[in-house]
């Protein structure tokens, strides 16, 4: 008779540790040891990242800031917007927004960079970068404006899920999301209500 195998080779049982996302992932690209290649096609950019990574080393995020949207700036001219190079510089500048105490931004730059990605066809990025904007955004303290924030976020998580790959592998990210979007809506609400006397 023929014995029909019930294994999958095919399929890992532990598919191993879940790659760093968002922010987690530029902090080790930042820290890193890795030295840059000193090819001749090194990037343009090269030098003025090293300089940016150094401020951000040192904890000093208004040069960091400074230079990373004056870097984004001419990369972007340089090489287009949705460049992969130019979308890492973006994101470092979302990250580094985080750092100086600016969720705000950081959360607006993180996921226009998710929205490239996902436009690209990207998911793995669009989701990585989908975790930074989601870690700027539990950074806001305002429930209206984390409300306002939030459902742009939820809005593009959900669409991520939808379409498969490692945004549907942990759909309960974004049920986590959700609710913290009910506990906002309580909060503003709350804080919408006059006082009593």
């Amino acid at each position: 008779p023929l014995l029909l195998s019930t294994s999958t080779p095919d399929v890992d049982p532990d598919p191993g540790p879940t790659p760093p996302r968002g922010f987690d992932a530029v902090a080790e690209a930042v820290l890193g040891d890795a030295e840059p290649a000193g090819t001749a096609d090194a990037s343009p950019f090269a030098e003025p990242m090293a300089r940016i990574n150094e401020a951000v080393k040192e904890g000093r995020t208004a040069e960091a800031t400074a230079l990373a949207e004056r870097t984004v700036a001419q990369a972007s001219a340089v090489l287009g917007l949705e460049h992969p190079e130019v979308l890492r510089m973006r994101e470092l500048a979302a990250y580094i927004a985080y750092l100086g105490g600016d969720p705000e931004r950081a959360f607006g730059l993180a996921l226009d960079v998710a929205r490239t990605h996902h436009r690209l066809r990207d998911p793995e990025a669009a989701y990585g970068s989908l975790h930074g904007a989601a870690t700027a955004w539990r950074a806001v303290r305002d429930p209206a404006l984390g409300l306002t924030l939030g459902r742009d976020l939820i809005g593009l998580w959900s669409e991520l899920v939808a379409e498969g790959g490692p945004a549907a592998e942990e759909a309960e990210e974004l049920e986590s999301a959700r609710a913290r979007m009910d506990r906002l809506a309580a909060r503003a609400a709350k804080s919408a209500e006059p006082p009593t006397a």
